[in-house]
């Protein structure tokens, strides 16, 4: 078996890839032609010896940034925790975002801010400000703390038990070969 070309495209494709895991972007990025990115990216992700570096690499990267898989699992945690009469004052309206607690700044998606008036001209009034936050979704987020957790909520998974029917199935098979 012949030693691994270590080339220094294969060396930045390898750097380039954990930014997106995009192998054709990678590819191009990393120098390879755009017409046989794709290709290139392929036949790369297959050899064992890009799959090991591409792994050490995302484990420097975790190491470097303090950014695991507890982290994400405790961040989702704090998101799915998070109770909305943190951010509401007792009339219902929204406390100013100085007050809300990190993670709810954290979390906002979007946020319309709409003032509502009435009349027109010299008799026009506002009569009122609406409010809207966009959170990250819900069932979004459920979904990626039971995957992460492998609860199995979230997964289609049909387990069948064909080995009675199958024999059944030859045993006949069988019956009308010996009859025939």
């Amino acid at each position: 078996m012949s030693e691994f070309n270590w080339t220094d495209k294969r060396q930045q494709f390898c750097r380039e890839y954990i930014v997106d895991f995009n192998g054709t972007q990678a590819a191009i990025r990393a120098g390879f032609a755009e017409k046989s990115a794709v290709k290139q990216a392929s036949e790369l992700l297959q050899k064992s010896e890009i799959s090991q570096r591409i792994a050490e690499l995302i484990e420097e990267r975790s190491e470097r940034t303090g950014i695991d898989a507890d982290w994400v699992l405790t961040r989702l945690q704090d998101i799915a925790d998070a109770d909305i009469a943190d951010v509401l004052e007792d009339d219902g309206s929204l406390k100013p975002i100085s007050q809300w607690p990190k993670i709810w700044r954290r979390m906002v998606t979007g946020l319309d801010i709409s003032e509502l008036f009435e009349g027109r001209g010299e008799d026009r009034e506002q009569i009122g400000v609406m409010k809207k936050v966009k959170t990250i979704r819900s069932e979004r987020l459920y979904e990626m703390i039971g995957k992460h957790v492998n609860v199995n909520a979230f997964k289609e998974r049909v387990e069948l038990d064909a080995t009675d029917n199958l024999a059944s199935a030859l045993a006949k098979a069988r019956k009308r070969v010996a009859e025939a």
